[in-house]
Order: structure tokens, then C-alpha cells, then sequence
């Protein structure tokens, strides 16, 4: 046992087997337990360490275990799992003298386990080899098993096509069905999509069905179960490739109906297309009832993609002209099309109505003109002469009215927690969910301080047993726990001071070291929050603040300074003298518009700070003013690899700020980043998407300010199609001071995102501006002619956000902010793409809103002069109609439009 226990140690896992054969069942007990305290006494090394005997632990133990269950626990141990391949030849001769029925056990255990299903692949094999029991058909082993089939062409060099590799495999007929029940296929399986490639899965899979090694039922099967289960587009387009491959029969087809109908219904585009041509082929063969069609048709045009739509009114157009007696079922399917998004569609199902109308009785006819509200302004001429006096034309007569979204509306922050208990589970909740709710944080920073100012001990108690199991407080040594929370900007910093695992030397230091310097405005930042935090942690360790004067008033971050005021007054008469950071960052937060009351309070006070803070709302200052940078200057100042690439950073549109001496006057060093005159830089920083919520309340009351900086990393969601980088944009607009270049800036670009929910915070950031009647749509409308002029953002993207903002309501706010960014797209010869998408969002804005005026917009009557039958001509001369046409009555403009808010009315 001894030199067994020795040549784990030593790391020698191949002598681990002949040392294994001479130990009897009592002497491996005995091993075992010796070698379950090595591997917790491994835990504690250092990784290279227990690297070196990892395998041969794995194989010892592997070998002294005498239950399935414990052996397959052994196995399965994630700290006996390595980088490198895993020695199971060796766990399979260890266990090799082991009863069938007790390895087959093991077998499925592992495979039941999802941390070894797939990864014990080759072990569980061979013991299922070994023991000759029924191959496992969990999830992890399938993907284990179609992972090995499919790279073992190229660990051969591609000697063997992938069909022969499974015609040779025993378990075949059992794991190819279960391939198509996993909840998401091998990534191997669908690497190779070239049907003349040897590793080809779907025309593998195809030659095995006709060489009769697997039932073709069985295959179609499982084809369409996966295809109506749905799942990620590319295991569907897999699936949807080996049942094309497949080539169903007619029969075949027509067996499966409800099938199709589901697929068209509810598939991804591509299945529900295919679906659609199945339906096709059954309907001209006479094989799909004509309620059917009805029922499936209602369900396709409902859907968004044109091309599905279009093709199902074809489908029921040939229905129509083989039987025109069907059309009392079928035309009220069409007009679910009326509400379609493209008028192109409308126009279609519309003419469609209109050539079989004649054959309809009264009731579906008055069913028709019912449906006939739901068509657009464009169509109500044409409507009007389909249906004569059966259309209700009340909606022409009512007026219309611009509907945006409620001012968002100031929340008034709780005080911090009054009791202990309710503090503890608020710091407990924040400790150990790394939480980035800054309402939250707050709330606990505040309470730490007031808490500790009342009863430090207490306050320690509660939190040590509360707490308990946090890293940073039982398991590291005390310098490994100031290392790691020197980068750390949460809660813990200040409870792990207060619990006496920051030493007051590390607290002093902390304090010191850092300036908050940095290269982009996200560590500026971020040094504010780290200032307040080593402050806070110094005022918890000594309990001489009573609270925070920074702790804000409203959910934006911002502070009421007749509430600071009284906080000073209280500081005054207990004779303590703010923190630095606090009162900075409290500065940074009060409110300045209009607050004489609170600066004439200020000033009473007769304290130093009294004096800045009144000093401070007199002044009513941005924190830094920005102004526009200015391309040809950002050209010059591009230098080393930024040279290299002048089509892309050297042509952003970008902001800067001026210098702001006061900040670096009166304010602590690691502010002193916020007044100095900064410059985009040209580059994306590592921490673009962390803590936005921190960052914006730090700056509640200079949004225009924080927009200009924040601009570079925000536009990156447009320029270089990063996800999430404009998620700060709704809460952004909901800051204080004035909102004007840096603000429409971010929103324009915003506009033109890559991803749609980055989209989506700028539609919500438009809309909220024009409910706050802060949107200038003339200004907004000219940064994005400019971007578009400079490639930055795409016409296409800039529609669908145009086209969200409008389907809520909002149609004149769109149009005004639209109508400064045609003339620059209209005079390119070649329409760019996307043009015309922005044009039908447009038309359909004047539709509903009424644009009236002389020259609407330069350039349209050009393009609408072109002739032809593109959508760029057709879309133009749709919005030249509109213009000249009034929608009802136009009202005044939208409420919460700015200068040019009310747009072209």
C-alpha cells in the first residue's frame, strides 16, 4: 500500500495498475482512505502541484473503490479532471477483474452525470464494451459519442468518409435517433454544410437509410418531431438538411399535414418555408382540404416575414383561380393581411380581395370592408372603391393625436435601513450576488456608516456570522484579501475593513494610492467610486460620521440641496468635518437649476462648505463643457496603428470637453480627471460595459457632460457592432442639465446599432426626450445625416429603430426627426441600401400624422420621378402622395418636441 501511496505522489500513473493487482479488498479500503485525504490535502497546492499527480490519484482511487456509486463519484471529481487527456486505458485495466453487471453500473452513472456525460465519453465506452450492458442514451454521452464520430476523419486524415466510420459503429440504430432529442446538437455535427464533403453528416446519415442500416421512418420521425420542437437555427437548418436529403415521398407528405401546418405556424423562417413549399406541393395535387388552407394561411399571415407572406397570398391565389367558389373561406383570411407592417403586402392581399369579391355573399363581403380599417392611409382611395358605401370611414374623420410614452418620473430614494437586521440582509444580498443596483448600494453605504456611528460592535457581529463562507473573510490570508480588494468598487471593500480583514495601514494606503487617474472616463470614474468607498471604509473602522452627505435623493442619483444643507447643518453643530470624497461627490450630485433658497441656506451656514456648495449652485455650470471635435484635427492627432485603419476611427463623429479649473482647485485628486479638457481617444477600453448605473449616478446632474464622454465607448455599438454598448442611453436621458449635442449624438448613434436591444434603449431614449419636450428632432436629424454621410451607421438599421418608434404612436416625432435625413440620402444616384426602408417609414408617418407643406423634402420628387417599379421609386412617390394628403385633422405637434420638435406639419 505504501509504494501504491508512493507512486501517486510521485505522480507515476502507469505503475498504478500492477501496484493495484497486489492489494487484496481490505487493503484497498485502507489505500482509499489514504488517498481521500491526499486529495483534499491536493486542493490546498499550488496547481502544478496537483497537476503532477492528478491522473494517478484519478486511477488509484478509481481502482480501491469497491461501489459503482463512489467509483463513478471518484471518476466524475472535477479537481481530478485535467487539461490534458485523462488516463482512462489505465481506469479500464484497473477495473477490468470487476463484475459485468457492477462496471455497466459505473458505465451509467457516468453517463448520468452531466460534468462527465460527454467528456468520459471513451471510458464510458469501454466499460459498456467491456460489460456488454445497453449503451447509454443521455444527453452528455450522445454528444460525447457524435463529437468522436465526427473528428475521427480528421485524426485519420480523412481516410474514411463519415458513413463508414457509422455503418462500423455497434451502437448506431440506438444513438442517431437520440441525436435528434438532445436540447442542442454537437457543434461538430453541424461544422461540415458541403454535401460533397466525405464528412458531410446529413448525406452520411442518407446513405445509411438507403443501405437499409437505418429505418427510414424512424429518421423522417425524428426529422419532424426536432423541426416542431424548434431549438437554435443551426441545429434546425441541420436537421432541416438531412430531411431534404431524405427526399419524402408523396405519400410520405400527406401523411404528415398537421406537421407542415405547425412548421409554418411556428418554425424559424427557414423551416416554416419549407413547410409553406410542402403545403404547395399537397395543395396541387388536390391532398390539402380547403379549411385547411384557411387554417394554416390564418396562421402565416400573421407572421412578419414578407417573403412567407407573399408566397402563402400565391398559394391561395392559385387556391382562388382552380375554385372560385372557396372564396367565402378564403378571403377572410386574406384581409389578416391588412394589418400587415409592408403596405407592399397590403397592396397585394387588397387586389386580391378585390378580384374575388364578386363571388362572396353579403356576409363575408361586410366582414371584408370590416377588415378594411386595418389598411393603411395609402390604400383608403383604392379601399374605398372595392367596398363603396360597406366601408366605415370613421377613422378618416378622427383627428389624430400623437401618443408618447409618460415622463418618466423622479423616485424619492428610502432612507437607508433603521434596524440592524434589515441593514445585514441588505449587505448580505449585495455581497453575495454582486449586485450593480446603485439605489441598492447606496442605501447599504449609508446605513454601514450610520450603523457603525452608533454601534460598531454590534454592527461587526451581525455581519461576520451573516456573511460567513464569503472568500475574503475566511479562506484567504489577509494580504491575498487587500490584493484583490484593491480592484474591487462594491460593498465589500468597507464590510471587510469593518470585520478587521483590511488592515488601517491598507485603509491609509487605499486612501492615498488612489487619484482616480486614468485613460478613459469608465476609470475616472470608477476612481470616484473607489474614493468614496476607502472614505467610507476609514468613517465605518473609526464610526465618526453619522451618514453620508452624498446619499442621493432621487433613483437618477441626484441630490435635493436643501437636504444637503441640512445634512452640512447637522456636520456643523456635531463639529465634524465632511470627508472629502463624500461632500465632492455630494457636490457633483446636487441639484443647481434654480435653487436660491438653497444657495441663500448655504451660505448662512458659515462653514467652508456651506461657502463651495453655494458658490456651487450659483454657478450653475456644466461639470465640464463639451463642444464638437473636430474631424480634421482628429485626423492629424491619429497616430501608430490608429494610421493604419483611417476609414474607421479617424472618421468618427465624436465630442470633447474644455477644462473646468474648480475641479482641480477644491476638489480631491481623484476627481481632479473630471476637470481636465479631454479628447476621444482612439481606442475601446476593457471596461466599456461594467457599472453603468455607478457611472451615471456619480454625474446625475450632467448628462450632456457624461454623453460626451461616454460617447466612444456608446458609439462602438454602431462603428464596430458591439453588444450592449448602448444600454446606459435610457438612463442617460433621464439625467439633469440641459440635453443637446453630446445627448442626440449618442441617441443618433444609438439609432443605428448592430444588435436590437441596443436599438431599442435608443428608440425608448428618443421617445422619452420628446415626452420630456427636451427633443430637438432638427438636431437629431442632422447628427444622423452625418453619421450616414460618414458610413458610420446604416440606413437599414436606422429604419427598423425609426419604424419601433413609430409603431407606438409617435409618428410625428419620427417624421420631423426623418425628414433632415432624406435630402442627403435622396441625392446619391444609386439610392443606398436601406433608403427605401426609411422612405415607407416615413410615408407611413405622413399617412398617419397629415405632413402638409410646398417642397417636402429636396430630392423626392427626383426619385419619384425615376419610374419603374423599385421600391426606392415606389416608396418615394408613396411619400410624395402623403405629404400634400391631410390624415384627419394635424393637430399641434407632439408634446415633448423641442425647437424643431413639431416637425414638417
Amino acid at each position: 500500500m505504501k509504494e501504491l501511496l508512493t507512486a501517486v505522489r510521485e505522480g507515476r500513473k502507469e505503475d498504478v495498475p500492477a501496484l493495484l493487482a497486489r492489494l487484496d479488498k481490505a487493503e484497498r479500503r485502507s489505500a482509499l482512505t489514504e488517498l481521500k485525504t491526499l486529495r483534499k490535502e491536493a486542493r490546498s497546492w499550488h496547481w502544478h502541484e496537483q497537476d503532477k499527480i492528478r491522473k494517478a490519484l484519478l486511477v488509484a482511487g478509481a481502482g480501491c473503490h469497491t461501489g459503482a456509486a463512489g467509483c463513478a463519484t471518484w471518476i466524475g471529481g472535477r479537481d481530478l479532471l485535467g487539461w490534458t487527456r485523462s488516463p482512462y486505458p489505465l481506469v479500464l485495466e484497473v477495473l477490468a477483474d470487476r463484475d459485468p453487471a457492477w462496471l455497466g453500473d459505473v458505465a451509467h452513472r457516468l453517463a448520468g452525470r452531466a460534468t462527465t456525460a460527454e467528456t468520459a465519453y471513451e471510458l464510458i465506452s469501454g466499460l459498456v464494451k467491456t460489460a456488454q450492458c445497453p449503451v447509454p442514451t443521455t444527453d452528455g454521452f450522445v454528444q460525447g459519442w457524435a463529437e468522436t464520430v465526427s473528428t475521427a476523419p480528421w485524426r485519420r486524415q480523412k481516410t474514411r468518409p463519415l458513413h463508414d466510420i457509422l455503418r462500423a459503429d455497434p451502437h448506431l440504430t440506438v444513438l442517431v435517433p437520440r441525436l435528434f432529442e438532445v436540447a442542442e446538437l454537437p457543434p461538430q455535427v453541424t461544422w461540415i454544410d458541403d454535401p460533397d464533403n466525405p464528412c458531410h453528416w446529413p448525406e452520411a446519415l442518407a446513405v445509411l437509410v438507403d443501405e437499409g442500416l437505418l429505418e427510414r421512418s424512424v429518421l423522417v420521425n425524428s426529422c419532424v418531431s426536432r423541426l416542431l420542437r424548434g431549438g437554435k437555427p443551426g441545429d434546425l437548418r441541420f436537421v432541416l438538411a438531412v430531411l431534404r436529403r431524405l427526399a419524402l415521398t408523396e405519400q410520405e407528405e400527406a401523411e404528415r399535414v398537421a406537421d407542415w401546418i405547425g412548421m409554418a405556424a411556428d418554425g424559424i423562417s427557414t423551416v416554416a418555408g419549407h413547410a409553406q413549399e410542402v403545403l404547395a406541393r399537397l395543395d396541387e395535387r388536390g391532398e390539402l382540404p380547403v379549411r385547411t388552407l384557411a387554417d394554416v394561411s390564418g396562421s402565416v399571415l400573421f407572421r412578419t416575414e414578407k417573403r412567407l407572406v407573399r408566397t402563402q397570398l400565391v398559394l391561395i391565389g392559385k387556391a382562388l383561380r382552380r375554385d372560385p367558389s372557396t372564396a367565402d373561406e378564403l378571403l377572410p383570411v386574406v384581409a389578416e393581411a391588412f394589418g400587415h407592417e409592408d403596405i407592399a403586402i397590403q397592396e397585394r392581399a387588397l387586389k386580391l380581395v378585390a378580384r374575388y369579391l364578386p363571388a362572396v355573399g353579403d356576409p363575408a363581403r361586410e366582414e371584408l370592408a370590416l377588415s378594411a380599417s386595418l389598411l393603411g392611409p395609402a390604400h383608403r382611395t383604392a379601399a374605398a372603391e372595392v367596398f363603396g358605401d360597406l366601408l366605415d370611414d370613421r377613422s378618416a374623420a378622427e383627428p389624430y393625436e400623437e401618443l408618447l410614452p409618460p415622463v418618466p418620473a423622479l423616485q424619492r430614494l428610502e432612507p437607508a435601513p433603521a434596524t440592524l437586521p434589515e441593514l445585514v440582509e441588505e449587505v448580505v444580498v449585495l455581497a453575495r450576488s454582486a449586485s450593480r443596483d446603485v439605489t441598492a448600494f447606496e442605501r447599504a453605504l449609508d446605513g454601514l456608516v450610520r450603523h457603525a456611528h452608533t454601534d460598531r460592535s454590534a454592527l461587526a457581529d451581525a455581519l461576520r456570522d451573516a456573511l460567513a463562507g464569503q472568500w475574503w473573510l475566511d479562506e484567504e490570508p489577509l494580504p491575498e484579501v487587500e490584493r484583490r480588494l484593491r480592484s474591487e468598487a462594491g460593498i465589500e471593500l468597507v464590510v471587510a475593513v469593518l470585520l478587521g480583514r483590511v488592515s488601517v495601514q491598507a485603509v491609509h494606503d487605499g486612501r492615498a494610492a488612489w487619484t482616480g487617474t486614468g485613460t478613459c472616463v469608465h476609470a475616472a470614474l470608477m476612481g470616484v467610486m473607489k474614493a468614496r468607498l476607502w472614505e467610507a471604509a476609514e468613517a465605518v473602522l473609526s464610526g465618526s460620521a453619522p451618514f453620508l452627505l452624498a446619499f442621493p435623493t432621487w433613483h437618477t442619483g441626484s441630490l435635493d440641496p436643501a437636504v444637503l444643507v441640512e445634512r452640512l447643518r447637522t456636520y456643523q453643530k456635531l463639529g465634524i468635518r465632511p470627508g472629502d470624497a463624500d461632500f465632492a461627490q455630494a457636490l457633483l450630485r446636487v441639484r443647481r437649476d434654480g435653487q436660491h433658497e438653497a444657495t441663500a441656506a448655504a451660505a448662512l451656514l458659515g462653514t467652508p462648505e456651506g461657502d463651495r456648495l453655494a458658490a456651487w449652485i450659483q454657478a450653475d455650470e456644466p461639470l465640464a463643457p463639451v463642444f464638437r471635435f473636430d474631424l480634421e484635427k482628429q485626423k492629424s492627432l491619429a497616430q501608430g496603428w490608429e494610421m493604419r485603419q483611417p476609414t474607421d476611427w479617424t472618421r468618427r463623429v465624436l465630442m470633447a470637453s474644455e477644462e473646468r479649473p474648480v475641479i482641480q482647485r477644491e476638489f480631491p485628486r481623484s476627481f481632479h480627471w473630471l476637470g481636465h479638457p479631454h479628447t476621444p481617444r482612439h481606442r475601446i477600453c476593457y471596461h466599456w460595459g461594467d457599472h453603468s448605473g455607478f457611472w451615471l449616478a456619480t454625474l446625475p446632474e450632467d448628462g450632456e457632460t457624461l454623453a460626451a464622454w461616454l460617447l466612444p465607448s456608446i458609439a462602438t455599438c454602431a462603428t464596430d457592432e458591439l453588444r450592449g454598448a448602448a444600454q446606459p442611453l435610457t438612463a442617460l436621458v433621464e439625467l439633469g442639465g440641459p440635453a443637446a449635442e453630446a445627448i442626440h449624438l449618442t441617441v443618433a448613434y444609438g439609432l443605428g446599432a448592430r444588435h436590437p436591444q441596443d436599438r431599442l434603449s435608443a428608440v425608448d431614449a428618443l421617445l422619452i426626450l420628446a415626452a420630456q419636450h427636451r427633443l430637438d428632432a432638427a438636431l437629431l436629424g442632422e447628427e444622423l445625416a452625418i453619421l450616414l454621410d460618414h458610413s458610420l451607421v446604416k440606413p437599414s438599421r436606422l429604419a427598423d429603430s425609426a419604424r419601433t418608434a413609430a409603431a407606438t404612436g409617435a409618428y410625428r416625432t419620427v417624421l420631423s426627426v426623418l425628414a433632415p435625413v432624406l435630402p442627403g440620402l435622396l441625392a446619391h444616384k444609386k439610392g443606398p441600401r436601406g433608403l427605401s426602408d426609411l422612405l415607407s417609414v416615413a410615408a407611413e408617418c405622413a399617412e398617419h400624422c397629415g405632413a402638409t407643406g410646398p417642397e417636402p423634402i429636396p430630392g423626392l420628387a427626383g426619385t419619384a420621378a425615376r419610374g419603374g417599379s423599385s421600391q426606392l421609386v415606389r416608396q418615394a412617390v408613396r411619400l410624395k402622395a402623403a405629404w400634400g394628403q391631410v390624415s384627419g385633422q394635424t393637430g399641434a405637434g407632439p408634446a415633448g418636441a423641442g425647437p424643431a420638435g413639431s416637425g414638417p406639419t
